[in-house]
């Protein structure tokens, strides 16, 4: 193993890697936001919200990442629609997740006793106050487990965007592996770059469901 190339490759691969995180926190964020959009329309009163929205979560849930980073990238521009890169990244990304999110959400909702919010409403509470106050609280504690493994996903399949030419970790590793000739000390770099985001993100979350479990028990 080659330790001095390895220690030369780090600056470009922490330049990947920057962009990695960046990519990261935006599809997460989105694919939360669309997400909790889909949550709403599975809950809306109106027949046809509903229906939309269990129609696109099965097609999403039935399509590969790769193939839809395909779609979305070299299929769309024959109808004129032309996306960058990033952006079609971004958006792969976040259509990707957003139903397992969303799925995630909605259970989380549903686990809520309904005598509590019922209670709520018995005592003259506004439904902010039982959204702030009775349901938020609880769900977000149950949410964020099957959350971070989303999440997680996210981080990893951050990879894919590389096909594309999107300069996050494994592109730039690409790229060095193209001049040094040494994949193996680059792999290995790039593997550990992705074990600590995904392990530090855990960390983080594991944290914030322990603050919320203990205020939901306390």
């Amino acid at each position: 193993m080659d330790w001095q190339l390895m220690l030369k490759s780090i600056p470009s691969l922490l330049n990947g890697l920057g962009w990695t995180i960046i990519i990261s926190i935006a599809s997460m964020l989105l694919a939360t936001l669309m997400g909790i959009g889909l949550v709403m329309m599975r809950r809306s009163p109106f027949s046809l919200l509903r229906f939309l929205a269990r129609l696109y979560t099965e097609i999403i849930l039935g399509v590969p990442i790769l193939v839809l980073l395909f779609i979305i990238f070299f299929v769309l521009p024959n109808f004129g629609i032309l996306i960058d890169p990033l952006p079609a990244g971004l958006l792969t990304l976040m259509l990707h997740y957003s139903p397992y999110i969303a799925e995630v959400i909605r259970g989380a909702l549903e686990a809520i006793p309904k005598g509590q919010v019922e209670a709520g409403r018995a005592i003259g509470m506004s439904r902010h106050a039982i959204a702030r106050r009775i349901v938020l609280p609880q769900s977000i504690g149950l949410i964020l487990p099957p959350l971070t493994g989303q999440f997680i996903g996210i981080i990893k399949d951050s990879a894919i965007l590389s096909v594309i030419s999107v300069e996050e970790l494994t592109f730039i590793a690409k790229q060095v592996i193209s001049r040094t000739y040494a994949p193996f000390e680059i792999y290995i770099l790039i593997a550990i770059g992705y074990w600590v985001l995904t392990f530090a993100l855990e960390l983080i979350l594991r944290r914030l469901e322990y603050r919320f479990t203990t205020y939901r028990h306390g």
